[in-house]
């Protein structure tokens, strides 16, 4: 079982940058595929984006261009860079994994799941 915890989370005003970051232990982390996702209030969890085995990347398209995820894997962390944020952009933050090479989009496709954190984007 994969532990993950995120941190980074805050509150900002629009245009601002965040960095998240998930911290991961208890498996072999470059044999992780590791999402990003997020929840607002009354709304389902939505994938933001996600990095797989080879450092292959994907997004949401409301993200692409703003959001940039990557790896460090001698640190066993995931990174959300998130620039030029959006009032729309405010929800809580999880980080998930999944023991598998490819990315996916749905929150079914990963096993483990981090608390979260909350980003709140002031207008």
């Amino acid at each position: 079982q994969v532990q993950l915890v995120e941190s980074g989370g805050g509150l900002v005003q629009a245009g601002g940058s965040l960095r998240l970051s998930c911290a991961a232990s208890g498996l072999t982390f470059r044999w992780l595929s590791m999402g990003w996702f997020r929840q607002a209030p009354g709304k389902e969890r939505e994938f933001v984006g996600g990095i797989g085995w080879s450092g292959t990347t994907d997004y949401a398209d409301s993200v692409v261009g703003r959001f940039t995820v990557s790896r460090d894997n001698a640190k066993n962390t995931v990174y959300l860079q998130m620039n030029t944020l959006k009032p729309e952009d405010t929800a809580v933050y999880y980080c998930a994994a999944r023991t598998v090479p490819n990315i996916v989009e749905t929150p079914n496709g990963f096993s483990s799941w981090g608390q979260g954190t909350q980003v709140t984007v002031s207008a």
